[in-house]
């Protein structure tokens, strides 16, 4: 956490005084400071806590340790410090502790070395013991703004049997330049750093107590009630925080406190970047992989049926590889086929359409978006099973119901995408069927080699793509909205590949929106159509082919969203509302 923790006095002869504070470094330390050890002094054994691992170093002597008199150093004077005011004593190294996961340094002295954070901490200093205090005077409180930082101080008193009222006032300040993090911290900031303050109260309690036995003062005071006021001021003003708590490790202590505070507060809270709802797409996976688990939980304990030979498996948006008869006795047949998969795939749509053609491209992505039934025809699984990877990236994840490979027709109602093997015969009523696309993979003659392939795509070359449909779309007709706009993608040699697929992502969203504010109209509020002639105007939908696009799409809307929409209809306070 970018902070910085600070203990802070109010001196009866100089005022607000910083007593000690601890910043964080996340680059080398501060000018002056050193990573040798002090020799000749009373050098702290470097120790291991929570990670961090504490010792003392050499630093430069700040003009608050009297070990120079530049003016231009931040910091007050010597002359103008007394007991009360200073922490460390002079030539005092300070404190320093790495954190070895972060390789972050946490830095203990009496003030910041940095002229504009010793002004930061100065001022917060000022305000904590002056005028931004709570009611009583003891307890928490959050001031600053953007230029100075924002600070959580927590006011408190020290027992003293020297001072005015038998008291001293202290502060621990928390300050930093991001407020909502600073405020989201404010429970557990209040609670640690109460615990350090109960724990210095209680170790000058004990003093205070101690010394009121030996020589009580308050009866001493009532005989010299006549004494100069100044006279006594002078005699009590310096008292340093380690003779009120007896304890000469207390800067150690509190080093090791601040330190922490500022680690475990870093560590709390973290950011997340929120993208917003989940989509369709998501929500789609996720309930297939659910519905998963359950039947794999349904088959423990219980024998598997063996599926007829004649059934192939239907894949909804997912890849399905199979093992040919002759393959599927060898070990291990899936990791054979990917060591020996051939080059002759498709790699993304628009080399699809380089190897297609334009117009045949434009047929089948008519009958992909619209929901027909596609088959392929080839003798390559590989060469198969990539089309319908590059195909089924238009199509929401729930439109999606593949068979990659099979040795007989399969109706439309089980899949919308079809392999087959070339000596499968296709009923003539498909053949001739508005609502599919045929693909045949030959060998290529000689003289029908594609000459928009690459050099390095010659693999393709030895195929020829016969597509055929018995309702040829029309070169002049406008087609479906979002394939003139994937056209269009696919056209543009100025976007890659992967700025296409950021494209047909943001297309399906465009138009998924348009799916669930049509089905929500028509399936949910039940409007008539006239209303729904109006919606699709609305919403840029209101051709032929725009209408049988949403209809197919609306059959891959997520089971969440649509109990949610029933959901809601249903509950009393919607109904009461639309009434």
């Amino acid at each position: 956490m970018n902070a910085i923790v600070a203990l802070c006095h109010f001196c009866e002869l100089h005022g607000p005084r910083t007593l000690f504070c601890t910043e964080v470094l996340h680059s080398p330390l501060p000018q002056g400071a050193s990573s040798g050890d002090i020799s000749g002094q009373n050098e702290q054994a470097e120790e291991e806590e929570g990670g961090i691992q504490m010792s003392s170093r050499i630093r430069s002597h700040s003009p608050a340790e009297g070990a120079s008199a530049d003016s231009s150093s931040p910091g007050p004077k010597k002359s103008d410090m007394c007991e009360g005011c200073r922490s460390l004593a002079g030539g005092h190294p300070g404190y320093v502790s790495h954190d070895k996961e972060t390789s972050i340094k946490y830095v203990s002295h009496q003030h910041p070395n940095h002229p504009q954070l010793f002004s930061i901490v100065r001022q917060a200093c000022v305000r904590s013991l002056s005028c931004e205090v709570c009611p009583g005077r003891e307890g928490p409180i959050f001031f600053g703004d953007e230029q100075h930082g924002f600070v959580f101080s927590h006011t408190f008193f020290i027992k003293d049997s020297l001072a005015r009222g038998f008291q001293r006032w202290y502060s621990i300040i928390t300050i930093m330049m991001d407020r909502i993090y600073l405020i989201n911290s404010w429970p557990f900031l209040l609670g640690k750093i109460r615990g350090i303050i109960d724990e210095l109260q209680g170790k000058a309690l004990k003093v205070f107590e101690a010394e009121q036995y030996g020589c009580p003062q308050r009866a001493q005071r009532m005989n010299t009630a006549f004494t100069p006021f100044l006279h006594q001021r002078n005699g009590n003003a310096a008292r340093s925080l380690t003779s009120l708590t007896n304890d000469e490790n207390l800067w150690a202590c509190l080093h090791t406190s601040f330190a922490w505070l500022l680690k475990a507060c870093g560590s709390r809270l973290t950011e997340k970047l929120l993208e917003g709802a989940p989509t369709e797409d998501t929500l789609v996976q996720m309930e297939k992989l659910a519905d998963l688990k359950e039947e794999s939980e349904g088959w423990d304990g219980s024998e598997e049926e063996e599926k007829p030979p004649s059934q192939p498996d239907v894949v909804e948006g997912q890849e399905l590889s199979k093992c040919s008869p002759e393959t599927s006795l060898m070990p291990d047949c899936n990791s054979w086929n990917v060591a020996h998969r051939r080059l002759s795939v498709f790699r993304s749509l628009r080399h699809m359409r380089q190897v297609l053609g334009a117009s045949a491209f434009r047929m089948l992505a008519w009958h992909v978006l619209m929901g027909n039934q596609v088959i392929w025809k080839a003798r390559d699984m590989d060469l198969v099973q990539s089309a319908f990877d590059v195909l089924r990236t238009m199509l929401p994840v729930g439109c999606v119901r593949i068979i990659p490979y099979s040795d007989q027709y399969e109706e439309a109602y089980r899949c919308n995408f079809l392999g087959l093997s070339p000596h499968v015969q296709i009923p003539s009523h498909i053949l001739s069927s508005e609502f599919a696309v045929l693909v045949e993979v030959r060998s290529a003659t000689r003289s029908s080699l594609y000459p928009a392939l690459f050099d390095d795509e010659q693999s393709l070359n030895k195929y020829e793509f016969v597509v055929t449909s018995g309702s040829p779309v029309a070169a002049d007709r406008v087609g479906p909205t979002i394939l003139n706009k994937i056209e269009a993608a696919l056209t543009n040699q100025n976007l890659s590949v992967d700025v296409v697929d950021q494209c047909l992502v943001c297309l399906k969203e465009e138009w998924m929106n348009k799916v669930k504010v049509l089905f929500k109209f028509t399936k949910v509020d039940s409007r008539p159509k006239e209303d729904t002639q109006k919606l699709l105007s609305i919403l840029g939908a209101a051709e032929e082919d725009n209408v049988k696009l949403l209809k197919f799409w609306m059959t891959g809307l997520s089971k969440t969203y649509k109990s949610h929409l029933m959901s809601t209809v249903r509950s009393p306070t919607s109904s009461e509302s639309r009434n």
